[in-house]
């Protein structure tokens, strides 16, 4: 297949929908004689901040000398995003290549009256054969929804991750914490360590699981932290101390907000306790790894008149901490948002987190078939100017006519809505 041949075949894959389970993933790297099994792997999940921690992870097992992968989702602009070796994108001609070599197996399993796959469920062995075939030592490996469920779920991982527990996806992974920890907590393996920024009910259910599975647990706030420390160039620049070792190191992370501190010392203590098997990770590592990582559309800054923000902000914990950025960087400052936000998430309570009512909205639809209609969305803002847009494009078009040279444009509310937009920015 070719790059577009390959993404065609991934459209007509999203009549499956999002389907959890493991049977079909399990039977199709089976088939494929299971390349998730030819290197080692570490297992992000959580509410928010799973992107940047395993971009984290994923660039300081690269400093350290070792060839790693790196599995995200959703993209922002192209699929290749989504599937890394040390840093660079894998090409649209190897795309191609792994989404053909794949799709011949699903034809094997449909043959044998497995119901067919999904499109993530197919991106996912994709990315396994992808990262099997180039000899990657370590993968690091983000779930695309939950954990349990997830098809992700498939691997042994060295060290897994939860980040934290808050509200999201209450339409696939329950309506509660509890519920919603306990899709987290799936991910978790027999004596696999287990680092965790979660809290109250979240982290009680994460640590029923542990127990259970006698899998070391490493509490964010009780076994280690992170403390701001200031900031450089628009990094943040952070101090970690570990229970018993006091402080291990002042580190600069390449990106921007007061979340990442947060993040900065769940990457730093899983590769810590990676380190305990892998000599190459080293401090000299930890520090040029997070001083180098990048990534794109998490409070990025694009300065310019008016300066743009992308961030995703697809719930209401992302749209609050969104909003204290905003805050903290451009007090007193007109936003303008571009926002689109996905049909299936709480629109009302990332609208209250997030829009301020001396601001102006300009309301689209993310590129999604999930997409909330602007006109429902719009309805709900109580804000000093809300309309509605046609198309992002022209979303954009209407932000920067309402917006001065000393304004804010932020866009946010969904990975679909910034990617599209982003592509067409910084074109």
């Amino acid at each position: 297949m070719t790059y577009e041949e390959s993404l065609e075949y991934l459209d007509n894959l999203g009549k499956f929908g999002i389907n959890l389970g493991l049977k079909r993933i399990e039977k199709l790297l089976e088939l494929m004689d299971h390349p998730e099994r030819r290197f080692k792997t570490i297992h992000v999940t959580g509410t928010n901040g799973k992107g940047s921690t395993t971009a984290m992870l994923a660039s300081i097992l690269t400093a350290a000398g070792i060839k790693t992968g790196m599995y995200t989702s959703p993209h922002l602009a192209n699929y290749t995003e989504r599937m890394m070796i040390d840093g660079q994108e894998i090409s649209p001609m190897q795309f191609g290549l792994a989404i053909e070599y794949t799709s011949q197996f699903v034809e094997k399993l449909i043959q044998q009256g497995i119901d067919h796959p999904t499109e993530f469920e197919v991106l996912t062995a994709a990315a396994f054969y992808y990262f099997a075939s180039c000899g990657v030592e370590y993968a690091m490996i983000e779930v695309g929804l939950g954990g349990l469920l997830d098809s992700t779920n498939v691997i042994v991982p060295e060290v897994t991750v939860i980040t934290n527990v808050t509200m999201d996806h209450i339409d696939k992974c329950g309506s509660t914490i509890t519920d919603i920890a306990g899709h987290k907590a799936g991910i978790i393996k027999d004596g696999v360590p287990i680092i965790t920024a979660a809290k109250g009910r979240g982290l009680d259910v994460i640590k029923h699981v542990a127990n259970s599975k006698s899998a070391k647990l490493y509490i964010e706030g009780h076994d280690f932290s992170a403390q701001f420390a200031g900031r450089v160039e628009q990094r943040e620049k952070v101090v970690i101390k570990v229970k018993g070792q006091g402080t291990i190191g002042t580190f600069i992370v390449n990106l921007l907000g007061h979340h990442q501190v947060e993040n900065c010392a769940l990457a730093v203590m899983a590769a810590l306790v990676l380190a305990k098997k892998e000599q190459r990770i080293t401090f000299s590592a930890l520090q040029n790894g997070l001083l180098k990582v990048c990534w794109p559309g998490r409070f990025e800054v694009i300065p310019g008149k008016p300066t743009i923000i992308i961030d995703g902000a697809h719930n209401q914990d992302g749209a609050r901490s969104l909003r204290e950025n905003l805050n903290e960087f451009y007090p007193n400052t007109e936003i303008v948002f571009l926002l689109g936000i996905l049909q299936d998430k709480d629109v009302t309570a990332i609208v209250r987190e997030l829009i301020g009512a001396a601001d102006q909205v300009v309301v689209v639809a993310p590129l999604s078939q999930r997409a909330g209609r602007p006109e429902d969305i719009a309805r709900v803002i109580k804000a000093a100017h809300v309309e509605t847009a046609d198309s992002i494009r022209q979303g954009l078009v209407r932000v920067h006519m309402l917006a001065g040279d000393n304004s804010v444009i932020c866009i946010a509310g969904s990975l679909y809505l910034i990617g599209a937009a982003r592509g067409i920015i910084c074109k």
